[in-house]
């Protein structure tokens, strides 16, 4: 069982998505922000983005890191493992783990290669359609 002390938030999670210019285009990772910090008191809870949107993955796992954060896990919320996750986020990662060497960065797959979220989408869309 996890440790539910919110003094002591030494893990972190990062939710990040691709970004858009358009502002309400983050509101539903807002809202998954908010759920998951409601079922994770013991970890910071933080959203970044590749382009276009802020804060970006960089000042995401600097402002953990100096809150004292030493485990982040880093989630992509991408439908799949497409250039971005195979290219751009480990040269991110590997740029970012050198100016932060006290803190593990742990890469989750991407969010569609989950089976139960194709499972809840399938399920979604079977009610919609």
């Amino acid at each position: 069982m996890r440790d539910r002390a919110t003094h002591t938030q030494t893990s972190g999670i990062i939710l990040f998505a691709h970004g858009a210019r358009d502002p309400q285009w983050a509101e539903p990772f807002r809202r998954l922000k908010e759920m998951i910090a409601a079922r994770r008191p013991d970890a910071r809870v933080e959203i970044a983005f590749l382009e276009l949107t802020q804060p970006d993955l960089d000042h995401a796992v600097a402002g953990l890191a100096a809150g004292g954060v030493s485990a982040i896990t880093l989630v992509p919320l991408f439908m799949a493992q497409g250039g971005h996750l195979k290219r751009d986020v480990p040269l991110m990662l590997e740029a970012i783990r050198r100016r932060h060497p006290g803190t593990a960065i742990t890469l989750a797959p991407a969010i569609g290669d989950a089976e139960p979220v194709l499972s809840a989408i399938a399920d979604w869309i079977c009610g919609v359609a």
